[in-house]
């Protein structure tokens, strides 16, 4: 009996914790676009933040081929969406979701230390614009069999210079490469000029230079927030880039 009582017991408690940690499904979907050298499991941290809060939140796992090819897996995403899409880009993403952001689907942008680019630009004609010379570039290899990779040396200090470095050893081994036609192919049809847009500016990142994002996010009109992270913010600051995130979503009618 006592056994039984305690059982009991323990069955209420467990019901009663999960039916105070559900929360109400929120009537925005969130479609995270990964970068360059990485992959979608990147946004883990941000995903489960998102998600314990009642999000539906979609991962677009990028070949990064081609730039078409890109934009087409994240429109398969919008697609799955149950309802209105913020789409998320980070880095390499930001061109992504500039052309895929064209879907009627979508209501606004967020860009995370990305490329914003417009109507005619690529990451290669954006990359040649002129930055301080006290804000490094990315440390690229030379081309090999028509994909870029980040010097393997200085992936850590570059990219993810406030992540664990264990872990940045093995991002930099395990790097995907970037097909140069992802890189050279120009965007259409920008859909931050129709579109509300958000840019998180990353204060210390060595990949995209915070000048060149302050300047791409005043372009596009966006509501700017700025962090002191690396390229990498959603790993070293993911709790940061939830909240960014989530700002934006609330803005959705």
């Amino acid at each position: 009996m006592i056994t039984a009582v305690a059982t009991l017991a323990v069955a209420l408690i467990a019901n009663n914790s999960n039916a105070h940690s559900a929360l109400p499904e929120q009537p925005v979907s969130i479609v995270l676009v990964h970068g360059a050298f990485v992959d979608a499991s990147g946004w883990q941290a941000v995903y489960d933040i998102l998600t314990n809060d009642g999000f539906e939140v979609l991962i677009v796992q990028n070949p990064t081929v081609t730039l078409d090819g890109d934009v087409a897996a994240a429109a398969r995403a919008i697609a799955r969406a149950k309802h209105p899409v913020i789409l998320v880009g980070h880095s390499y993403g930001g061109m992504v979701i500039t052309e895929a952001g064209n879907s009627p689907k979508v209501r606004s942008l967020a860009y995370i230390a990305a490329y914003a680019p417009d109507a005619g630009e690529s990451v290669e004609t954006l990359a040649k614009e002129p930055a301080p010379p006290e804000e490094p570039r990315a440390p690229l290899l030379p081309p090999q069999d028509g994909y870029l990779l980040v010097d393997p040396t200085k992936f850590a200090t570059s990219f993810a210079a406030d992540v664990d470095p264990a872990k940045t050893h093995f991002m930099a081994a395990a790097q995907v490469p970037w097909g140069l036609e992802a890189v050279r192919t120009r965007i259409t049809k920008a859909a931050w000029k129709t579109k509300p847009a958000h840019y998180l500016v990353t204060t210390k990142d060595a990949m995209i230079p915070p000048t060149a994002q302050r300047t791409m996010a005043k372009r596009a009109g966006a509501t700017t927030v700025e962090v002191a992270s690396s390229h990498a913010v959603m790993l070293s600051q993911p709790m940061e880039v939830a909240a960014f995130i989530k700002r934006a979503a609330a803005e959705i009618k």
